[in-house]
């Protein structure tokens, strides 16, 4: 079973917006932003949604570059996560009760306090590749514990 998930990238400058999660999945760690896609609702839809809910913005473009399939040994359901990047919005970065936004350098992006698979995909994000790809982890990371990868692959594709 497939859940189909959202996950926005703020690009701007040389450096990426990141949310610090403070509830639920993920909590602890910087993250895109983005979540769940409700009945009846587009994939684009629950993109712009969310980054609303998360951080206020409204996306300008919406550019769809990635598809992540991500599994755990502790549960069947496959999560298809659906990347997009966004260049250009209206609002400025404002503070949730789900997520606290801060701007990375491209350089300085805290892949420790990430999940661990962002530093794979993330070459490809800021290089403006296309690309899917499948993590298999141990668990969900959490503010102690960072999910260990026990199988990936990952590879750029001409189209999305």
């Amino acid at each position: 079973m497939k859940k189909s998930l959202t996950l926005c990238m703020v690009c701007k400058d040389g450096q990426v917006l990141l949310g610090m999660k403070k509830r639920g999945f993920g909590e602890g760690r910087w993250n895109g932003f983005g979540g769940k896609v409700d009945e009846g609702e587009s994939i684009e839809s629950a993109a712009t949604r969310e980054l609303r809910e998360e951080v206020g913005l409204e996306p300008k473009d919406l550019n769809k570059v990635g598809i992540l399939e991500f599994s755990f040994e502790t549960d069947p359901k496959i999560l298809e996560v659906h990347i997009f990047k966004i260049g250009d919005y209206v609002g400025e970065p404002q503070e949730s009760e789900e997520m606290k936004p801060e701007w990375f350098k491209f350089g300085e992006i805290p892949f420790q306090q990430m999940w661990s698979d962002d530093e794979y995909w993330f070459p490809y994000l800021l290089s403006g590749k296309l690309f899917r790809g499948k993590f298999h982890f141990d668990r969900p990371s959490d503010a102690e514990y960072s999910a260990k990868i026990l199988s990936q692959e990952l590879f750029e594709v001409s189209e999305i």
